[in-house]
């Protein structure tokens, strides 16, 4: 167990150069009173010391004189001044507890005085919006319905009777904390009654019993932007439930949910799309009218196209979501092998195939030449 009231150097207490400006002395005894408070360390005598002789450095530390004289003379320059246990004052650390604890114990310090009520805030939403893929792609307003905490009119939000307003907190007399002693020091906390605000309702509104909101259905229209995509989200700031006590409206989340269509897909901004065509338009070319997310457009096939080839319609895609300008259409060609074939075609593909090993299929020439090379 580490004895505070031993003479060890203040500096190799706090782990820092004797040069330390004070915000290095500051972050270097909150990571230490953060990991042996009293708090976290439940009955552990150790924990404990060691907070206390971390708090009994810093109080040194950061009072100028106090360190000039620690500096210049050691501990007997400060013996009776240290803080905890030792007789001195409290003020040089109290002022940093409230920096270093404010966060850890849910509230800042006093030396300001009240605390400003800020109301309680209202809670964030999220829904779930189904879209076609022509609406992700084109944007639209779409109106929706949601179940969710409105101000109450007949208190107009306060949570009191007929409009009346919050009272100061007789809890925490208005802090919005309260505070406990706990040994050789004092925890503060948010407070119970109300909530951190400093206020509370003394005469609550029947309607909401001093809440300030209750549910509502209410139908909100939304703008989609055109270009949104599946999984994305829309925040809506605001929308979400009413604050109480004057508190800010949460916020509401649009989920986008994107249906898969028939025969588009989507990548980023483009558009894909696969066309079928048979053994003759790819072999002689053809004329082909194909779809796209505004219209159909003319395509020409040239001669001898193979299956999977692709082709890029500029323009045709996807408007960018927060930019300028709309991504491409890519058609992807795929032939197609006929699966039923009559007497006289049969007899036509043989009449072909007889013509095989010509130059007209250079692809399937040299991967046999390819191949006989291996063996």
């Amino acid at each position: 167990m580490v004895d505070v009231m031993s003479k060890r150097d203040y500096y190799e207490v706090l782990g820092i150069a004797r040069g330390a400006s004070k915000d290095e002395i500051k972050k270097a005894y909150r990571k230490l009173a953060i990991k042996h408070h009293p708090d976290k360390n439940p009955d552990n005598a150790e924990a404990e010391a060691k907070f206390k002789e971390a708090s009994v450095a810093a109080n040194v530390l950061l009072n100028e004189e106090k360190r000039q004289k620690y500096d210049q003379f050691g501990h007997a320059g400060v013996d009776g001044q240290g803080g905890f246990g030792q007789g001195g004052d409290f003020g040089d650390l109290g002022d940093i507890f409230g920096d270093i604890f404010g966060d850890f114990f849910g509230g800042g310090g006093r030396r300001g005085g009240r605390r400003r009520s800020r109301g309680i805030p209202g809670e964030d939403l999220q829904m779930t919006i189904g879209l076609s893929f022509k609406e992700a792609a084109f944007g639209l307003k779409k109106s929706i319905a949601l179940n969710k905490k409105v101000a109450c009119e007949d208190c107009y939000g306060t949570g009191g009777r007929d409009g009346a307003e919050p009272v100061t907190c007789n809890q925490c007399n208005g802090y919005g904390e309260v505070r406990r002693q706990q040994g050789f020091f004092t925890v503060a906390s948010t407070c119970p009654g109300c909530h951190g605000t400093g206020q509370m309702v003394s005469d609550p509104c029947t309607k909401c019993h001093g809440e300030g909101r209750k549910k509502k259905k209410v139908d909100l229209e939304v703008t989609i932007p055109a270009g949104i995509d599946d999984e994305q989200k829309l925040r809506l700031s605001g929308e979400g439930a009413a604050g109480a006590q004057g508190g800010p409206n949460g916020d509401l989340y649009l989920v986008i949910e994107v249906e898969e269509h028939d025969i588009f897909e989507r990548s980023g901004f483009d558009v894909l799309c696969t066309v079928p065509i048979s053994y003759s338009q790819a072999a002689l070319g053809a004329e082909l009218e194909v779809p796209t997310l505004d219209g159909k457009v003319a395509v020409s096939i040239p001669a001898g196209t193979q299956s999977g080839k692709k082709m890029r319609l500029k323009g045709k895609g996807i408007k960018r979501l927060g930019g300028h300008g709309l991504g491409d259409q890519i058609i992807a060609v795929h032939v197609e092998t006929p699966t039923k074939l009559n007497t006289e075609q049969k007899k036509l593909l043989k009449q072909l195939a007889s013509f095989d090993k010509t130059k007209s299929n250079p692809m399937r020439e040299g991967f046999f030449n390819k191949f006989k090379d291996l063996f």
